[in-house]
C-alpha cells in the first residue's frame, strides 16, 4: 500500500500590521539635535565669567550685540530640538554668527594695542559652532567648517586682541578644536548613516512581507477558483455534452446557472473573514451531502463541542469532503455485475485540537503517483483547497485494495509535506 502525504504550512496570512520602529532616521535627528543643544547650554554657560570679563575690553557690537546675537541663535537650537522644527535653520545660525564673530574679533578692541588677558571668551563655543555645523550642513561643508573655524580661532589666539599666545600654544588650540570638531561630524555622520541603512531594511521587509502577502491571497483565489472551474464548470461542460432530451438540458442549464453563481461569489467575497462555523454544523453539512450522493455511506461521527473555525475554513473542508466522496462514488467501482464497495464517512477530533475528515472505501483503488497532473480532483479541489487554509490531506491507495483519503484540520504534526 503507497502513502502519498500532501501537506503544507500553514500559511494563513494575517492582517499587515506596521512594527514599532526601533530606531530611524528621524529618531537619530531628534537624540542628535538634543544632544547638540544640552552641550550648547553648558558650553555657553561656561563661556559667561569670561564673557563678562572680556566686555570691558571691547567695542559695543563686540561686546554686547554679538554675544546676544550668539546667545539667541543658542536659545533657538533648544527650542527647535524640543519642538523638532526648524533644526537646521537654528543650528546653521550658530555656526555663521561664530564664524563671523572669530572675524571681527581683532577690529573691535576699544585700544588696539591693548593685550588680552586669557583666552577669549569664543574659544568655550568652538565645539558648539563646529556641532551644530555638522548638524545644518552637507557633510563637504562640515567639515570645511570643522577646519575653517580652528584655524579662525588659532589665528585670532596668536594676536594681541587674542591674548598674544606664541605659534604653538595658538597651533595646540586650533588642533584641539579640529580634532573634536572632526569626531563630532564622524559620529553624527555614522548615526545618521546606520538610521538610513536600518530604515532602508526595514522598508524593504515590509515590502517584501506585503508582497508576500499579497501572493498568498492571490494563490488562496486561484485554488478556490480553481476547483470552482473541477467541480462545477468543468461538471456542467459534461452534462451539456451528454445531453439527450429536455431534462437533461434542464438538469445542465441549472448546473450552469449555479457555476455562474459560485465563480462571482467567489470574485466578491473575502477568502477571510472573522466569522467562524461550529464543527458540528460542518459534520451536519457534510452528512448532508452524503446522503443527496449515488451511493450510500456508511458515516461514523464523533461530537466536537468546543470546536469553531473560520468560516473559509469549514467552506474548504466541506468541498474537499464532498469531492472525496464523489470521487468515491465515480471512480471506487469495478463496474457492472460487482458488488458495489463499502464507503464510510468518519468525523473525529484529531490530536492538535482540530478535526479529521476521512473518507474510504474498499473499491478498486488506484495508484496515486501515476495519476496526471492535468488531473484537478485530488490536486486542486482537495489538496490545494485544504492546504490554503493551513490543513493537510493524505491519501492512501492501491490498485484493489481501497482508497482512503484523510483531511486533517489544522496540519497533522504527524504528516511531514
Amino acid at each position: 500500500m503507497e502513502l502519498i502525504p500532501v501537506a503544507a504550512e500553514d500559511i494563513r496570512a494575517p492582517g499587515i500590521r506596521q512594527p514599532r520602529n526601533p530606531i530611524s532616521r528621524s529618531r537619530i535627528e531628534v537624540v542628535i539635535s538634543r544632544s547638540v543643544a544640552g552641550v550648547a547650554v553648558v558650553f555657553s554657560l561656561q563661556a559667561l565669567p569670561a564673557l563678562l570679563q572680556q566686555i570691558p575690553l571691547r567695542l559695543p557690537v563686540m561686546g554686547v550685540a554679538m554675544p546676544v546675537a550668539l546667545a539667541l541663535a543658542v536659545a533657538a537650537v533648544v527650542v527647535a530640538s524640543i519642538t523638532k522644527v526648524g533644526v537646521r535653520i537654528a543650528t546653521g545660525a550658530v555656526a555663521l554668527v561664530y564664524l563671523t564673530a572669530l572675524v571681527g574679533w581683532p577690529f573691535l578692541m576699544r585700544d588696539p594695542a591693548a593685550v588680552l588677558d586669557g583666552k577669549p571668551w569664543l574659544w568655550y563655543v568652538c565645539t558648539v559652532a563646529t556641532s551644530c555645523a555638522a548638524i545644518a550642513f552637507p557633510l563637504g561643508w562640515a567639515c570645511a567648517y570643522t577646519f575653517a573655524a580652528p584655524l579662525a580661532y588659532g589665528i585670532v589666539r596668536s594676536l594681541p586682541s587674542g591674548g598674544n599666545a606664541d605659534a604653538l600654544l595658538a597651533s595646540l588650540d586650533a588642533v584641539y578644536a579640529t580634532l573634536l570638531g572632526q569626531v563630532l561630524l564622524i559620529m553624527i555622520f555614522m548615526l545618521r548613516q546606520t538610521a538610513a541603512s536600518v530604515d532602508s531594511a526595514q522598508t524593504n521587509a515590509l515590502n517584501k512581507y506585503a508582497t508576500a502577502v499579497r501572493q498568498h491571497a492571490t494563490e488562496v483565489e486561484r485554488v478556490q477558483v480553481d476547483s470552482i472551474v473541477h467541480d462545477s464548470v468543468l461538471a456542467t461542460f459534461l452534462a451539456a455534452a451528454a445531453t439527450g432530451s429536455p431534462k437533461a438540458a434542464q438538469l445542465a442549464s441549472g448546473m450552469a446557472t449555479d457555476a455562474l453563481q459560485r465563480l462571482t461569489e467567489a470574485a466578491s467575497t473575502p477568502a477571510v473573514d472573522g466569522s467562524t462555523v461550529s464543527f458540528s454544523d460542518l459534520a451536519g453539512q457534510i452528512r448532508l451531502a452524503a446522503s443527496r450522493l449515488a451511493r450510500p455511506f456508511t458515516i461514523v461521527e464523533c461530537s466536537i463541542p468546543r470546536l469553531a473555525m473560520p468560516v473559509h475554513v469549514s467552506d474548504a473542508i466541506l468541498a474537499a469532503s464532498v469531492q472525496a466522496m464523489a470521487n468515491s462514488v465515480q471512480h471506487a467501482g469495478a463496474g457492472p455485475g460487482t458488488p458495489d464497495p463499502e464507503r464510510v464517512l468518519t468525523m473525529s477530533a484529531n490530536s492538535q485540537g482540530g478535526c479529521t475528515v476521512e473518507i474510504s472505501d474498499t473499491g478498486v483503488g488506484f495508484d496515486p503517483g501515476l495519476v496526471p497532473s492535468a488531473r484537478l480532483g485530488l490536486r486542486i479541489s482537495i489538496a490545494e483547497r485544504v492546504q490554503s487554509v493551513g490543513g493537510s490531506v493524505l491519501v492512501c491507495s492501491t490498485p484493489g485494495q481501497g482508497t482512503t483519503i484523510t483531511i486533517e484540520w489544522p496540519k497533522d504534526a504527524g504528516v511531514n509535506p
